[in-house]
């Protein structure tokens, strides 16, 4: 069964599935995306620290300055991870303009280009003369009036997460040209004597004109809404996504893959992970406003609940390896992958068990985190715990982790800690099978051969 299951995989899915997450489009997306979480991880610190009044003691002097600073607090945040869009976008626009082997700031530039031309600017409110007439009599109106900003303004949602899936496409569309453009040699060629710099601006020239004439006359002069059509399109998806059978299902298959010596977080997150920056985002802003939190299934759930010590929850493999082992080998790995565990790095776990197609180990790697997912997924549901609104370093150790990204809530640092004991509740009976078949190995004997004579 287990025999047929591994070619099953490796002859239908596991090349399909490594071609997909290397696809060009995707993997730049993916590395867009993830090349802004220094910004988000950073950005979400100013977003805690704002709101450290709710887990202080109202009467200290550090309480009363934050809660009176807390605006200019958030302004870094604000202009970051508020943002992040235009950051991803010049990140999947160089990612996937290089893999063309084409100059790589001049395709993000486009890129950046192309999104921002979705973003009809809105003309400011100006007073009329009535209003004008009062403010005279109404030194409040007339403060008012002067914080009113005139010109034009942009709408900063359409730059937030919100965005994303706009982002994404207009870079791939400029990208896209912009290839086109190269290719088929519809660009300005400069003498030798130019300078490189020089050289590749006016290559940018044409395939430029073309992407700002196309989206200007899309979304400035036709007036299409294309972040309303599109918000409308994913919306559902994002909907779907924060459900309990979503949260399994991605789970699961992210484990399963792993378990044949497939990245499957690479895989799911390339997916994934656009759908769970909006959830993120959508939570961040309620909670920097103060109201309800409306999602539950954003990323950190997955890192400080889930996958607690690395994918397949291994923290509790480690505690056990480190720890209870009586194999010599078991030992000595745990000793090695017990601290980068806790700093959730588990590769030299993975392979060096290894959990790579090994029958044993593959059931509690993909079970752990499904039942771990159920709890905090209940917990969360119910109030025991906060919804993540931050997303924390991913190498903290996990209760730090889960405080951070839960904007401070102690009871998620501690159902991080019951997770991590039924997380080894959960390896013990397997880890006992496994360690006492190495450690007869080791002994120079049978495993099966002892355990048919002890029967």
């Amino acid at each position: 069964m287990f025999d047929k299951l591994t070619a099953f995989i490796e002859d239908h899915l596991q090349e399909p599935m490594t071609k997909l997450s290397n696809q060009r489009h995707l993997r730049a997306i993916r590395d867009g995306i993830i090349a802004t979480l220094p910004i988000i991880i950073v950005s979400s610190m100013f977003l805690v620290i704002a709101f450290l009044p709710n887990q202080l003691p109202e009467h200290w002097a550090l309480t009363q300055w934050l809660s009176e600073n807390a605006a200019t607090i958030l302004l870094p945040y604000r202009m970051s991870m508020f943002i992040m869009t235009p950051y991803a976008v010049f990140g999947i626009g160089y990612s996937l303009t290089r893999s063309y082997n084409l100059d790589g700031l001049s395709g993000a530039i486009i890129a950046e280009l192309a999104y921002l031309l979705t973003i009809v600017p809105m003309t400011g409110p100006e007073a009329g003369d009535e209003i004008l007439a009062l403010a005279e009599n109404s030194p409040q109106l007339a403060e008012f009036l002067e914080t009113v900003p005139e010109g034009f303004l942009l709408p900063m949602e359409n730059l937030g997460a919100g965005g994303m899936f706009v982002g994404m496409i207009s870079a791939i569309i400029a990208v896209e040209i912009y290839r086109w453009s190269m290719v088929k040699g519809i660009r300005i060629t400069m003498p030798e004597q130019v300078p490189p710099s020089v050289a590749r601006s006016f290559e940018a020239l044409v395939p430029t004109a073309i992407v700002l004439l196309l989206f200007a006359t899309v979304t400035m002069w036709f007036g299409v809404d294309v972040h309303g059509l599109v918000g409308q399109v994913v919306a559902p998806l994002v909907t779907a996504t924060d459900t309990l059978p979503s949260v399994l299902g991605i789970t699961f298959i992210g484990m399963l893959f792993w378990t044949f010596g497939i990245h499957g977080w690479n895989i799911v997150g390339t997916i994934a992970r656009p759908l769970w920056l909006v959830l993120l985002d959508e939570n961040t802003a309620a909670y920097a406003a103060g109201e309800e939190i409306p999602n539950i299934a954003a990323e950190p759930l997955y890192q400080w609940f889930i996958n607690i010590g690395g994918s397949g929850a291994t923290i509790g493999l480690a505690i056990l390896f480190a720890f209870f082992s009586k194999s010599a080998y078991l030992k000595a790995l745990g000793r090695t992958s017990f601290l980068p565990a806790v700093f959730n790095i588990n590769e030299p776990l993975v392979f060096g068990t290894p959990i790579v197609l090994n029958p044993i180990m593959m059931i509690p790697f993909i079970i752990t985190p499904l039942i771990l997912g159920t709890i905090s997924w209940f917990a969360t549901t119910v109030g025991l715990i906060n919804p993540v609104v931050t997303l924390a370093p991913w190498t903290l150790p996990g209760p730090i982790g889960a405080y951070f990204a839960t904007g401070g809530d102690w009871r998620a640092a501690l159902l991080n800690v019951i997770l991590i004991i039924l997380s080894f509740a959960i390896y013990y009976p397997f880890f006992r099978i496994y360690d006492n078949n190495l450690l007869l190995e080791e002994e120079g004997k049978d495993p099966e051969e002892e355990l048919a004579t002890n029967r």
